[in-house]
């Protein structure tokens, strides 16, 4: 299981950051189908919270970020 972990910064207060992680369930999936799904999925988190916007992202194993 992989974890997309995404860097989000308000709109309004650019300096104001915190990382986001959201998990990649797709089974046997690797890091680049990973990272190509991402836009995908930041977009639908974007949606849900339009105050803020991504930064950076990157995927990695599900659980260093958060403990599932």
């Amino acid at each position: 299981m992989l974890e997309l972990v995404i860097s989000v910064c308000l709109l309004d207060d650019p300096n104001r950051c915190k990382d986001v992680s959201l998990t990649y369930m797709a089974d046997g999936a690797s890091s680049r189908q990973c990272m190509m799904m991402s836009p995908v999925e930041i977009s639908k988190w974007n949606e849900a919270n339009p105050k803020w916007y991504a930064k950076k992202w990157t995927c990695r194993p599900a659980g260093r970020f958060v403990n599932i």
